[in-house]
């Protein structure tokens, strides 16, 4: 069964009988009974009787009718939808942001792409990872950005790509940093801010925090890296951030860094479906987060 066979029954269908199917599809009447029968023995049933000098359908025929108008509605809509792509003018790039990425730092990773000659339509989906990597398998992504490289041994087919690091700083509003004790000692025992476990740099926040023996009062965790700022904006504590994003944070945020961590390093990667990469948007994209975002980091993948 394929769907000229569905196409010829449909039209015989409608037309009550082979001749004026066959005149409709421009073919002989022996063409169209030769694959109506091919599709009646594929499906076991005979979709149509006679009935005075034409055909209708028996019960069979019209259950497999409904389905066959559906079938080839949806192939008619498919092809529409593809001619349509192909007439737009403006190229899409779709890509998926992960949830703990923080949201200035795609704003500045994608800002690049209004210069370019030929202009792009940017389709953003945020969430996950693992969403993530389920849409670039389905191909409804064209890349993702994340504080992780993929997993090596997933069924999914991908390859990384790093953009760069950053050392790890801290923030807080002026209020609380009447502390005299200077950083890190201050964390000790004050309110504390930090991103949910699914962020790659938690643990190594966790491990250093132990190291040091601070033991601050952890106040909240948060997926969302803009609703963790926006509490510590509230005053709610101290709260980690990139330290190459430090300007636009304290102004943005209204607060102060008050420290910065070398060895917690918070990395960013892209992650596309392909190797090489030939799409002239994510060589764009990658190009301005080494070049500008990360001017000082080995740009190694």
């Amino acid at each position: 069964m394929n769907l000229k066979h569905l196409r010829y029954f449909w039209t015989v269908a409608q037309m009550g009988g082979v001749s004026r199917a066959a005149e409709h599809l421009k073919l002989t009447p022996q063409t169209v009974s030769g694959q109506l029968r091919l599709l009646e023995e594929d499906l076991g049933t005979a979709l149509f009787r006679p009935a005075g000098r034409g055909l209708e359908l028996t019960e069979s025929g019209r259950l497999a009718f409904s389905y066959a108008d559906e079938i080839l509605q949806l192939g008619s809509e498919m092809r529409q939808a593809l001619t349509a792509r192909q007439q737009q003018a403006t190229p899409i790039l779709r890509m998926g942001i992960s949830d703990v990425v923080p949201k200035s730092f795609a704003q500045r990773l994608l800002a690049p792409l209004g210069d370019l000659p030929e202009p792009v339509r940017l389709v953003c989906r945020e969430g996950g990872i693992d969403m993530l990597l389920g849409e670039l398998a389905l191909q409804r992504i064209d890349m993702i950005v994340a504080d992780r490289p993929m997993s090596s041994g997933m069924a999914v087919r991908g390859h990384n790509h790093k953009l760069g690091e950053s050392a790890l700083a801290f923030f807080a509003v002026a209020d609380l940093l009447n502390d005299q004790r200077s950083f890190p000692a201050c964390l000790n025992d004050a309110p504390l801010l930090l991103p949910g476990t699914n962020a790659a740099v938690r643990g190594h926040i966790d491990r250093w925090l132990d190291d040091r023996r601070l033991t601050p009062r952890l106040m909240g965790e948060f997926d969302d890296g803009a609703l963790m700022k926006a509490f510590g904006q509230a005053g709610a504590g101290y709260f980690p951030g990139p330290a190459v994003l430090a300007g636009e944070i304290c102004a943005r945020y209204k607060v102060r860094c008050v420290g910065c961590v070398e060895e917690i390093r918070e990395a960013f990667w892209l992650i596309t479906a392909e190797r090489r990469i030939v799409h002239p948007a994510i060589i764009t994209v990658m190009a301005s987060a080494r070049a500008a975002l990360f001017a000082n980091a080995s740009p190694a993948e």
